[in-house]
């Protein structure tokens, strides 16, 4: 009996097809994975109490770098807790890049308040490339006194014990200890959003790839060694990218040195919190992502909830023939409770929202994030702090000038 011509035409395109379901039901498969590591690497890790140190083991002086950029409700709070720290050894290095920015008053008030603390103000910056923050950290990096760097954004929050807590993780192969990005307790739905963001979505792939050596490192809060940073030129070295975080821990990487997350997340603390700005400051991350690791152009859309869902709804129905709308509301279900679990372990006591608030943030944050991903791909420049930049691929970033009119 021969077969049909057409049939073996189909038979190339049924390969393509059944490829592509094995691949998303292995790939779906591998998201539980990434969800399960998350949870008990977080259970395990956050919130550990600090051993005892002993008395007569020196504790390294710390320098701590504040780059700040106009004021908000919170800051002066913010920047207290870092005069209140028990610590023994660190100075704070206070950076402005405006010398008419109302930040400066604050930190003058918080100086005369606590004069045994050692507290340096750097005003006017040094233009060593495009990032802004580097830019506004030089003069305060070069007159750092001590071993250890600690940079840490405006909105940060600390607890008496999270710069010893820092310092402990920091052992003899361990070149920067980081904390994973997490927000203090606020009130209002944008302030919720945060949270569970930041609980879930970004704390389930920070963990993991904690867990895993894959370099998740974020600046916000950020503790290295000064040597391993003047090795390789100091931090003007990567004034040329925006997301200067990522290519640091990079470098340290490349020589062989350890990352590890500290058990403290980092407290943001913003007194500013609008949707508005949230979904652009993910926007904007997404677009850094995607310009340093092209890769994610394709992986990370897949990596969401809802979109997943409903590839991995078609390929079970494809392959098992089982029914799609059943798989994908389970799926969402069990999405869901696992995010729930995660958030509790990184919050580490009751959240100061409701259940049902939970349902409204995390359903809204699951279906806009598509959304956000594709505008960040239809708009590649970048603005951030009053500039707009475009971002080559690798990660280089070029500032585009307003053109002037004549």
């Amino acid at each position: 009996m021969t077969l049909p011509l057409h049939a073996f035409k189909m038979a190339p395109v049924m390969y393509t097809i059944y490829g592509f379901a094995i691949y998303f039901f292995f790939f779906w498969c591998g998201k539980w994975g990434v969800h399960l590591i998350a949870i008990f690497y977080g259970k395990w890790r956050l919130h550990k109490k600090i051993s005892q140190v002993p008395c007569e083991t020196p504790f390294p002086g710390v320098s701590i770098l504040k780059p700040l950029m106009g004021v908000d409700p919170n800051l002066f709070g913010n920047l207290e807790t870092f005069f209140t720290m028990n610590y023994p050894l660190y100075e704070l290095l206070f950076c402005v890049e405006d010398e008419s920015d109302p930040a400066i008053m604050l930190v003058r008030r918080l100086m005369e308040k606590y004069p045994k603390v050692s507290a340096k103000l750097f005003t006017g910056g040094v233009t060593v490339g495009v990032n802004p923050k580097i830019n506004n950290m030089q003069p305060g990096f070069l007159a750092a006194k001590y071993e250890l760097i600690l940079i840490s954004d405006s909105g940060i929050r600390m607890k008496e014990d999270t710069l010893l807590d820092m310092v402990s993780h920091l052992k003899d192969d361990v070149g920067l200890v980081h904390q994973m990005p997490f927000t203090c307790d606020r009130d209002g739905f944008a302030a919720t959003l945060e949270k569970i963001y930041f609980g879930t979505a970004q704390a389930r792939i920070y963990l993991a790839a904690a867990f895993l050596g894959v370099n998740c490192h974020t600046g916000m809060s950020t503790l290295m060694r000064k040597t391993l940073i003047d090795e390789v030129g100091g931090i003007q070295t990567f004034s040329c990218y925006l997301a200067e975080d990522f290519f640091l821990a990079k470098s340290l990487r490349e020589r062989g040195w350890k990352m590890c997350i500290s058990s403290q997340p980092a407290w943001q603390n913003s007194g500013l919190c609008e949707i508005h700005s949230f979904q652009a400051r993910l926007t904007r991350w997404a677009k850094l992502r995607a310009a340093m690791v092209p890769q994610t152009i394709v992986l990370e859309p897949q990596s969401e909830c809802m979109v997943l869902g409903a590839i991995a709804s078609w390929s079970v129905s494809f392959l098992f023939k089982w029914d799609p709308l059943v798989f994908y509301l389970v799926h969402i279900l069990v999405w869901f409770l696992l995010d729930w679990i995660l958030l509790c372990i990184v919050q580490n006591g009751s959240l100061p929202f409701s259940k049902f608030d939970f349902v409204v943030g995390w359903l809204f944050r699951e279906c806009s994030s598509p959304y956000l991903f594709l505008h960040a791909l239809w708009d590649p420049a970048i603005r951030w702090r009053g500039r707009t930049y475009k971002l080559k691929w690798g990660g280089i970033a070029e500032e585009l000038k307003p053109k002037v009119k004549v």
